[in-house]
């Protein structure tokens, strides 16, 4: 099976604003990654990519269109723009006319950093999201479970935008809770205009000590509210790697759907990113 990692990143420190790499938890990825390196994680396991914003930067996006010019691995990038810019629309034919600009497949802002857990719902940000339904990208939801509610309204008001939920939104694994995510994730599932990653699991569980099992309850409900065909698999290296490796991760994946159907394995590890994000 050709399979997609629809998540991960790479940064050069000192390039951009790395300064979310400070807390000491982080010290351990505090350090370059580049396409090299990703080549190296994903083997002969991963056939293309999605590399997804880091920072609210248009020069980073710019250099990581530049980056995917020259990689036949990175197929689609997850940028930034301003969502309360004037013309978000300009925004985003100015990212495509740059070098590598066709591989721009999707928009993302640091929605968890936002002190207001009702950011989403602003009517400047709505405002935005709806300028950027109309440019064909999507956009990537990375929130935290309080900022859910504040996520469905705007889904809600835009359907006419694909949304991509990163990470399940980071359910509280290492605790064991599932609610009030539970029923939040299945609020948003139900809406037909937005789509989930399986990703970001190992560092919302005990870093040292996470099992499979500790995975699977958080895997199923997705899995459930979703379907598989809603549901795409995202590595997160390297930021992963503060918990697992790249093959842990993938493994631990292709354990927590191997209760699919071939097909619908397919839509987790291939089909469903290249459907949303328009991928070759």
């Amino acid at each position: 099976m050709s399979r997609v990692d629809a998540h991960h990143h790479l940064w050069t420190i000192g390039r951009h604003d790395t300064s979310w790499l400070d807390p000491p938890a982080l010290q351990p990825i505090r350090r370059d990654y580049g396409p090299v390196d990703l080549r190296d994680a994903v083997g002969d396991q991963i056939s293309q990519t999605v590399l997804v914003q880091t920072i609210g930067s248009v020069a980073e996006t710019v250099d990581f269109l530049a980056i995917a010019a020259d990689s036949p691995l990175i197929a689609g990038v997850v940028g930034w723009v301003d969502l309360t810019a004037v013309s978000v629309a300009d925004a985003v034919a100015e990212l495509r006319a740059e070098p590598g600009g066709r591989k721009l497949v999707g928009i993302r802002h640091g929605v968890q950093s936002e002190p207001d857990p009702d950011w989403l719902a602003r009517p400047g940000v709505q405002r935005g999201l709806a300028a950027l339904a109309t440019t064909g990208l999507v956009y990537d939801l990375l929130t935290l479970p309080p900022q859910l509610p504040a996520a469905l309204r705007a889904i809600v008001d835009v359907p006419e935008l694909t949304f991509v939920l990163d990470h399940l939104s980071k359910p509280p694994i290492a605790a064991g809770e599932r609610e009030p995510w539970e029923t939040r994730i299945r609020a948003l599932a139900a809406r037909e205009n937005v789509v989930c990653k399986l990703s970001g699991m190992v560092t919302e569980a005990n870093w040292t000590q996470w099992t499979v099992e500790d995975l699977r309850p958080y895997a199923d409900v997705v899995l459930d509210a979703f379907g598989p065909e809603r549901v795409m698999f995202g590595s997160d290296w390297p930021v992963c790697t503060l918990a697992a490796s790249y093959a842990q991760v993938l493994d631990a994946a292709e354990q927590l759907t191997e209760g699919l159907t071939a097909a619908e394995r397919d839509a987790v590890f291939a089909g469903t990113a290249r459907r949303i994000y328009g991928l070759p």
